[in-house]
Order: C-alpha cells, then sequence, then structure tokens
C-alpha cells in the first residue's frame, strides 16, 4: 500500500511571494522550478528533510476553472482552507524570536499544550502554519483543557 507522503500543495496567490516567505524566511529551498507551459510546478522542502515536499500552487486551469480558480483565491486570503503545514522545532520559543526578527508576524504566541509547546502564524495568503516543538512525553488532556480549546476556537 502506501509508504509516504512525499508532495502536499499549499495554494498560494503568488509564486515569488511565497518563495521569498517560505524560502527566505522560513528556511525552506526550492527542490524544483519547472515552467511546464501551463504552469510553474514549484516545490520546496526543508534542508533536513528534502523528501516530503510542499508544491506551491497558484489555483487555476488546469486544475480548476477559472470561476474555482476566483473561489479558491478568495477562501486562500479569508484563511479557510485549513493548516498548510505543522512544522516541528526543538525549541518553539528560540523559533518564534527568529522568526520575529525576519519580520514575519504570528497569531498565537508559544504556548504549553498536553502536546508539546507551539505557535502560529499565516503565510502572505492566509494559509494557516503552527509551529510545535513535541513533549518528549504527551500530557493527559483533561476536560478543562478540551472545554478551553472550545470556549477559545468559538
Amino acid at each position: 500500500m502506501f509508504t509516504r507522503i512525499s508532495i502536499h500543495s499549499v495554494t498560494v496567490l503568488d509564486q515569488q511571494e511565497a518563495l521569498d516567505f517560505y524560502v527566505g524566511k522560513l528556511g525552506f529551498e526550492v527542490v524544483s522550478d519547472v515552467d511546464m507551459g501551463f504552469m510553474r510546478w514549484l516545490t520546496i522542502a526543508l534542508p533536513n528533510d528534502p523528501d516530503r515536499q510542499l508544491l506551491l500552487q497558484v489555483p487555476g486551469p488546469p486544475f480548476v476553472s477559472p470561476e474555482i480558480a476566483a473561489q479558491l483565491r478568495d477562501l486562500v486570503t479569508k484563511g479557510a482552507l485549513g493548516t498548510a503545514a505543522i512544522l516541528n522545532t526543538d525549541d518553539c520559543q528560540q523559533t518564534y524570536d527568529a522568526l520575529s526578527a525576519k519580520g514575519v508576524e504570528f497569531t498565537e504566541k508559544p504556548t504549553s499544550q498536553p502536546y508539546g509547546i507551539d505557535c502560529a502564524l499565516r503565510d502572505p495568503f492566509g494559509n494557516h502554519i503552527r509551529i510545535t516543538q513535541l513533549a518528549t512525553t504527551p500530557a493527559e488532556i483533561s476536560e478543562g483543557d478540551i472545554a478551553r480549546w472550545r470556549n477559545e476556537s468559538a
């Protein structure tokens, strides 16, 4: 059956701006950048995980109609397409500080969670990205934690 996920698509509105953010600020590297005529195939990966790639994809033909592409662009801008990625780090606070110094704007500061410490940001297009420092031993999730998370997301 399946052995791994190699490429995950992230919808962006401008591939050069996406490169500036993901490569220039977050530290990804370009794996492939190919002009296919009808589209630009642009994949990036973390230097220490080159086999797991993100395809920075602008919505449009041939994958979707111009009408659907316009709807997707609107949803991306509103941050309505879910999480683009969850990135792991050994030190969430240090990563937060380093990225903040590069001008990355966060939607959530580093916070202790039962599974570790994490924070959140959005890329320039509205895609959600979480940065997580996993706990060595996840804590048991209490009913109080669940109630708090429900209230925060409401």
